[in-house]
């Protein structure tokens, strides 16, 4: 659906992009996380034919980016930072006005189901310059569906809302999903990729890593699984030790915490060892670490500087 190859953007000296690989496929949610002055944006730009590569290519449903500029530009939907919304019209002239642009059949039934689709109908008659920024925000994405896009480039969609708006904008895309749209979703918010995306890559003008937000968790961290008990647990420490597929054992208090690779077969084995040794086991528990602490571990690690 979407795939670069070599995918490359410079401006004057200054490389934004350098040598992108990347296959996204139908009907996935993809995250793509960095810091600010990452790439991420002239990324989103390049695969919407909006501004040109340097070098490599790319391709969005079968059509190449520099050739068929007009057909990706046609097939996509894309929000981008800068709303650019014509603030002397209404919300539903500045819907009808796009809508008529990707020459939408029925535009005003179209232009009244994403308005009420995202809370905006009683508001319709209203300036667009009038608008907060979380309702600017809704807008813009109403814009970005008018002509049913099999693919969406997303930047930042939930900035500027407050927590039920952005609940129903992650909402929204959940529903997009199900339709079997894709989605490119770039974000600060690492709780709401985590919830929405397949796959996420973090990204600093180079791919950091790609994978899955669990896969990810366990390529950096393992799986940490806590075993607390009725008694102090440093007694009890050696007991785990002694397995060859136990790593970093450590005791805290009442509780052994350990770093498996396949805690489903693993627990039992370290349980049945535990009892025997004569612990009361009172529960069995796993540490979760959050996408946060995977993107900053990578991002910190990384010490390539932002462009």
């Amino acid at each position: 659906m979407i795939e670069t190859k070599k995918l490359t953007k410079k401006f004057g000296d200054n490389l934004a992009v350098d040598r992108l690989d990347l296959r996204v496929e139908e009907g996935e949610v993809f995250g793509f996380l960095g810091p600010n002055g990452a790439g991420k944006t002239t990324t989103i730009r390049m695969l919407t034919a909006l501004i040109s590569a340097t070098s490599g290519s790319a391709s969005v449903m079968g059509h190449e980016i520099g050739h068929d500029d007009d057909q990706i530009r046609r097939n996509v939907g894309i929000l981008t930072e800068s709303p650019g919304l014509y603030d002397r019209l209404s919300a539903e002239r500045n819907l009808t006005f796009f809508a008529r642009l990707y020459e939408v059949g029925q535009p005003s039934e179209q232009v009244e189901r994403y308005l009420k689709m995202l809370g905006l109908w009683e508001r319709r008659h209203e300036e667009a310059g009038t608008f907060s920024k979380g309702m600017r925000q809704k807008l813009v994405i109403a814009r970005a569906l008018l002509h049913e896009p099999r693919v969406l480039f997303l930047d930042e969609p939930t900035s500027g809302l407050d927590p039920e708006a952005a609940k129903l904008v992650r909402d929204f895309i959940g529903d997009l999903k199900e339709e079997g749209r894709t989605i490119f979703l770039c974000t600060h918010n690492l709780a709401e990729a985590d919830q929405l995306c397949d796959r996420i890559a973090v990204f600093n003008t180079q791919i950091l890593a790609l994978d899955t937000p669990s896969a990810l968790r366990r390529q950096l961290y393992g799986r940490s699984i806590v075993f607390h008990l009725g008694e102090d647990a440093k007694k009890y420490l050696g007991v785990v030790a002694q397995f060859p597929f136990v790593q970093e054992p450590s005791a805290l208090d009442n509780k052994v915490v350990v770093n498996l690779s396949e805690p489903e077969a693993q627990n039992p084995v370290l349980v049945r060892a535990l009892v025997e040794a004569g612990a009361e086991i009172q529960f069995v528990g796993e540490i979760r670490r959050s996408l946060e602490d995977v993107y900053l571990d990578l991002v910190k690690n990384n010490d390539k500087p932002t462009t």
